[in-house]
């Protein structure tokens, strides 16, 4: 299919939005959390057996998130499900948030889930009246498909479960939500750790 972007396409517009000083490039992307343990690897005492407990359930919270590289800052939001919908709504508390600077646009890249197919359509391709105040403010790169390695968000939610929730239990939903927001909120603001390693080299 010709309308699907190849991946050094990809590279070189997202490299020409990071030179631009027109442009600020975000990374967006949904994740969830299990409240089921999760079991890494770790050092323990020789002769040790660690056990962990892990709830009897399948129960999960769900984040949209957006990180700015140049900042490190990390913004989510917790919609109940993903779809179209909600991937407009996230975009819209994004922009509210983090007011676009005069004169720039957010380079916003999306993977290639099927709601965020939708929402572009209606905002970008259809141009929807209902959405010309995000369009005004976002020019969306289209990740192609099975490209995560393209997005650097996903090392955010990777960290995040090293850090947070591997080989530890959670009696309830509420606990691990608490969990993540704090972490989520630590680096909400301008901060090395995500500028580090969202910063990708994409020559």
């Amino acid at each position: 299919d010709t309308r699907i972007p190849k991946r050094g396409q990809v590279l070189k517009k997202i490299n020409e939005y990071e030179v631009n000083d027109s442009t600020i490039v975000v990374y967006q992307d949904e994740v969830h959390f299990q409240i089921q343990t999760t079991i890494t690897a770790g050092w323990y005492k020789k002769g040790s057996a660690p056990k962990i407990k892990s709830f009897p359930g399948r129960q999960k919270v769900s984040y949209s998130g957006f990180v700015i590289p140049k900042t490190g800052e990390l913004f989510t939001t917790k919609p109940t499900t993903f779809n179209y919908e909600t991937t407009i709504d996230s975009i819209r508390n994004f922009l509210s948030a983090h007011p676009v600077p005069e004169g720039k646009k957010y380079a916003l890249v999306m993977d290639n889930a099927p709601w965020h197919k939708k929402a572009i359509r209606l905002i970008e391709t259809e141009k929807n009246p209902e959405y010309a105040d995000i369009l005004e403010q976002v020019i969306f790169v289209k990740l192609p498909p099975y490209s995560p390695d393209f997005n650097p968000i996903e090392q955010v939610w990777r960290i995040a479960r090293r850090e947070n929730t591997h080989n530890v239990f959670f009696p309830d939903i509420q606990t691990l939500s608490s969990k993540i927001d704090k972490a989520f909120e630590a680096w909400s603001i301008p901060n090395n750790q995500l500028s580090k390693l969202c910063s990708f080299n994409y020559s």
